[in-house]
């Protein structure tokens, strides 16, 4: 018999469950890349869309991993070549999600996490009506503004900046479906996990596959 310790939210899936395309956002700060690194290290059944960026990388950043990193031509490119499922311009840089590596991974019958922002999350609500929009958000600001400053890799501008940004991403809330706040990484993943569990068992995903009762 299993213990408490020893849950595996993955034993609650089957293989032959629906697949979840999963829109992750947040402001920034608000530890939404902590919180996906977690469940993917819990749920081996959900993969992560790696986005592309003009993004400069940091200093714990791999390539291929955290991001594709590439410059603004390449990616102009890359638009003009419709690779991306969405896009968007956030603080003064390029960030987009490959069109033919989601796709190819919800025909696998995995779930996709994608961790975007606001306008990116916009538009996979539009393609993809059936998408789970969760938006993560701090305590409070005091709280968002005090994870900014530890992470040492903004100047003070910048740090104004994605607090500005911050306050009209919040703005947005309201378009999606769950909110999740972020003030233990341990009970904000638990939470993420029950709404995909939850997802799982919603009627229109699963109806094809009910007994004849």
């Amino acid at each position: 018999m299993k213990t408490h310790n020893s849950f595996n939210p993955e034993d609650i899936f089957t293989a032959d469950e629906p697949s979840l395309l999963l829109v992750i956002s947040a402001p920034s700060g608000a530890g939404k890349s902590t919180i996906c690194r977690r469940l993917l290290k819990r749920n081996p059944r959900l993969v992560f869309s790696v986005s592309t960026t003009t993004r400069p990388p940091r200093n714990h950043e791999t390539e291929g991993v955290d991001y594709h990193f590439v410059d603004e031509q390449n990616f102009k490119q890359m638009i003009a070549d419709d690779a991306f499922l969405e896009w968007a311009r956030v603080h003064e840089e390029y960030y987009g999600t490959s069109r033919k590596a989601v796709l190819e991974e919800l025909h696998r019958a995995k779930d996709v996490m994608l961790d975007i922002d606001v306008q990116g999350g916009e538009q996979i609500r539009k393609l993809y009506p059936d998408a789970v929009m969760i938006f993560i958000v701090p305590p409070d600001m005091d709280e968002l503004e005090r994870r900014l400053r530890a992470r040492n890799t903004e100047s003070e501008v910048e740090i104004n900046r994605r607090l500005g940004n911050a306050r009209m991403e919040l703005k947005e809330i309201y378009n999606y479906d769950f909110v999740v706040v972020n003030d233990s990484v341990d009970e904000a993943v638990k939470a993420i996990e029950s709404i995909r569990q939850a997802e799982k068992l919603r009627l229109p995903r699963i109806k094809e596959g009910l007994p004849d009762l």
